[in-house]
């Protein structure tokens, strides 16, 4: 799967003579005049001979059946324009052609690893596979040097990675620039002893048409529609991820302001006093029952407000009930107080989560206990697929035999790689896909904020359920809520019931991935 796309070095000459020498001994390509006589006309032909032995770069030698070296300048620029000459006027359209196609896969400029030039390149030329530049020339502006070293400039790959800092950054590419003066232009050299990113071979991950039979499609999901036509809710607390009360990673007291007054255009020494918030003030200010029936409250914002027309006001009497039912039962199972006051929930740190948790856990259900959970697909773009994967990089891969998509992208040193193994290994596995480059997300909200959730795999199992699977260690309270994310869009495709079965779940020890694999299949199978 790697592009084998050659690096490319360009040789800038102050003129045709010079430049025919070098391409001369470069390519051991060379033209030889042949005199042939008929009665009494002679004609001169030019013949090319070709010398590859005995050259000090035989890589970049020419043969009759490829060009690996090619010149270019104006004068042969100039009769591929005028479209006339015959045999040179095809010549020269055929190097025009070349020099267009350096770089470009399926093209006989594919094979191009050396161009010698006379001023050509200067500017719209767009080959994204030069590494080298030699200057044999003298550079009298420092707009022409720019120009030169920005035949250099055009990305390979366009794949991101996480540096060490965290952020997401193109790999670094680099090309070595010799005899042009370029002092004015700021530039970050090669780091030394180090390789990252810039020579390594591309490898390019695509879905094969051969395996299209292995295709895994996947709604693009932008939000969701809780038909409450009878308003009845549920919600099995015992599904929804539990909370713990670490008061230690709060604020104990804190000093506030109650009031700023402006007098004559100043703020007066008065105004500045503060009050100290301990604690023990906290807990009198708040109780137990109003925690709860603020978190209901907000919890019935946050559904209603999805409904149209006058439902939402309509059924907010009779939801508020149950609403309260499924926070108590949730503070009194699911949330681990360890010894600690439960005022402790009124705060911002627990509440927020409290309150997206249960809105995503909630269900609605109409006289047989049925779902009604429903997704609103994107308008613009409603479905995904595994065919869509196309792109190149330079991180590791491996292939793939059970995976339309022909390589997998991994990283030796995570757990993605181990789970990838077991998924290939694994006899209830039909077939899977990587989600990178898939776009494959999951809306959720967290304090109060919107993020997208990229699950790790999609997984099709031999049940036809297909499978949303994360490989994950630590849990965090962002990670938890992503879960629930991850569960209210699989019931809410699941109700919509066009694109088959889907499932959630998330691994935290890659040796038991089989063994999961094999119960989530039964259970799907209903063996289990």
């Amino acid at each position: 799967g790697q592009q084998f796309v050659p690096p490319v070095i360009i040789v800038v000459c102050d003129n045709t003579d010079i430049a025919q020498i070098f391409f001369e001994r470069i390519s051991g390509e060379t033209e030889e005049e042949i005199e042939e006589t008929h009665g009494k006309k002679t004609t001169k032909t030019k013949v090319k001979r070709y010398n590859p032995g005995g050259l000090p770069f035989e890589a970049l030698a020419n043969r009759e059946d490829k060009t690996v070296t090619l010149r270019i300048d104006s004068k042969i620029l100039a009769e591929a324009e005028s479209e006339s000459g015959g045999s040179k006027a095809q010549e020269a359209e055929r190097l025009r052609t070349l020099i267009a196609n350096v770089g470009t896969r399926g093209t006989e400029g594919e094979n191009i690893r050396c161009v010698v030039s006379v001023q050509m390149l200067t500017e719209g030329w767009d080959a994204n596979n030069v590494t080298h530049i030699l200057g044999l020339r003298a550079f009298d502006s420092q707009l022409l040097c720019e120009q030169v070293v920005g035949r250099g400039l055009r990305r390979m790959n366009y794949d991101f990675h996480i540096d060490e800092e965290g952020r997401e950054m193109l790999s670094p590419e680099y090309v070595d620039v010799y005899g042009i003066p370029f002092s004015v232009i700021p530039f970050k050299g090669r780091p030394k002893g180090k390789t990252e990113g810039d020579d390594r071979p591309k490898n390019h991950v695509r879905a094969l048409q051969e395996r299209a039979g292995w295709e895994i499609r996947f709604p693009r999901v932008d939000g969701y529609v809780l038909d409450l036509t009878d308003p009845e809710v549920e919600c099995d607390v015992t599904r929804v991820e539990s909370m713990k009360i670490e008061p230690m990673q709060t604020p104990t007291s804190l000093f506030v302001m109650p009031q700023v007054g402006v007098r004559e255009g100043h703020l007066g020494s008065k105004d500045f006093k503060t009050v100290l918030h301990d604690r023990e003030e906290f807990y009198q200010e708040h109780h137990l029952q109003t925690i709860q029936f603020e978190a209901a409250r907000q919890i019935l914002t946050r559904l209603t407000d999805q409904q149209e027309g006058g439902l939402r006001h309509m059924s907010r009497m009779q939801l508020f009930p149950q609403i309260l039912e499924i926070v108590e039962a949730y503070c009194e199972s699911r949330i681990e107080w360890c010894g600690h006051p439960r005022q402790e929930l009124a705060l911002e740190v627990y509440m927020r989560p409290l309150v997206e948790r249960l809105s995503d856990a909630i269900r609605a259900k109409d006289g047989s206990g049925n779902d009604k959970l429903l997704p609103v697909i994107n308008r613009f773009n409603p479905f995904g697929s595994s065919e869509d994967v196309d792109f190149v990089t330079v991180r590791t891969c491996y292939a793939t035999s059970k995976s339309h998509v022909d390589q997998v992208v991994l990283d030796t040193h995570t757990w993605e790689s181990s789970v990838a193994y077991q998924l290939e290994a694994s006899d209830v596995v039909a077939h899977y896909v990587r989600n990178d480059h898939l776009d494959f997300s999951i809306p959720y909200e967290f304090m109060g904020i919107s993020h997208a959730f990229f699950p790790d795999f999609l997984v099709r199992l031999k049940s036809g359920v297909t499978l949303v699977l994360e490989v994950k260690g630590l849990v965090d309270q962002q990670e938890t809520a992503k879960f629930e994310a991850a569960k209210r869009w699989c019931d809410a495709v699941n109700n919509w019931g066009k694109m088959g079965r889907w499932a959630f779940h998330v691994t935290k020890d890659p040796d038991m991935v089989q063994r999961e694999l094999r119960y989530l299949d039964a259970v799907a199978a209903g063996k289990v």
